[in-house]
C-alpha cells in the first residue's frame, strides 16, 4: 500500500495525486502540514528531514520531493503509461518543464499565491503584489507560445508535464480579481486536461 503524507490543498501533494488516478493506483493520504501539523514531528522528520510535503512511503521505500515521487510512481507502476516515455529526447523535454516548474514557475508564481488566497487584504503590498503579477504573467505568456500548435506540452500524448504545469495551472486561473490577457493556446489546453478525472479530483477545487 501506497502511502502519502501531505494536505490535499498543497499543490505538490495534488501533483502526486492526479499521477495515482492517472495510473489507477490506490493508496491512503495522511493530512501533513500547515494547520495539520505533525511535518516537523520527529517520526515524520526520521522519513522526511526536510520537513516539507509530501512524503511517500510505499512498503519500505520513502521519497520526497514531489517531482521525484511523480517519476517514481510512473517507472514503478506505470511501464504501459506515456506519462514518462522511455525514448531519451521525449524524456528530457518533459523533465524540462518538470525542472523548470520548480526552479522558475513556482517561485515566481508564490508570492502571487499567497498575496491572493492567504494573506488578508488589509496586509497585502499592492505595490509588490503588481510585480509580481507581471512576472509570473511572463511565464504563463511563454507558455502560451509553447502550446501554439501542441495538443500536450511535450509529444502526442498527455505526460507527466502536463500534471505538472497543469497544477500551477490552476493557482494561475483560479485566482479572483486578477486580470489576465488573453492566452488561448494556454487556455484550450487547461479545458483539455480539465477534463481528466485526476483534475476533477485533487486539483479543481477553489485555492484555500
Amino acid at each position: 500500500m501506497i502511502t502519502i503524507w501531505g494536505r490535499a490543498n498543497s499543490v505538490n501533494v495534488q501533483k502526486v495525486l492526479w499521477c495515482c488516478d492517472e495510473l489507477v493506483l490506490p493508496y491512503e493520504r495522511i493530512d501533513a502540514g500547515l494547520q495539520f501539523g505533525r511535518n516537523n514531528e520527529p517520526d515524520y522528520l526520521a522519513m522526511n528531514p526536510t520537513g516539507k510535503i509530501p512524503t511517500l512511503v510505499d512498503d519500505d521505500f520513502v521519497l520526497w520531493e514531489s517531482n521525484s515521487i511523480l517519476r517514481y510512481l510512473a517507472l514503478q507502476y506505470g511501464e504501459s503509461s506515456p506519462l514518462y516515455p522511455a525514448e531519451p529526447k521525449l524524456r528530457a523535454s518533459i523533465d524540462r518543464w518538470m525542472d523548470w516548474s520548480l526552479s522558475t514557475l513556482q517561485p515566481t508564481e508564490r508570492p502571487v499565491f499567497w498575496a491572493l488566497v492567504r494573506t488578508p487584504h488589509a496586509q497585502r503590498d499592492a505595490a509588490k503584489l503588481a510585480v509580481d503579477l507581471s512576472a509570473v504573467s511572463l511565464l504563463w505568456r511563454l507558455l502560451d507560445t509553447h502550446l501554439q500548435g501542441r495538443f500536450f506540452f511535450e509529444g502526442e500524448h498527455f505526460t507527466l508535464a502536463d500534471i505538472v504545469i497543469g497544477s500551477y495551472a490552476k493557482r494561475w486561473f483560479g485566482l479572483d480579481g486578477v486580470e489576465r490577457a488573453p492566452l488561448p493556446n494556454l487556455e484550450r489546453w487547461y479545458m483539455r486536461i480539465g477534463a481528466r478525472s485526476g483534475f476533477r479530483k485533487y486539483v479543481d477545487f477553489p485555492l484555500t
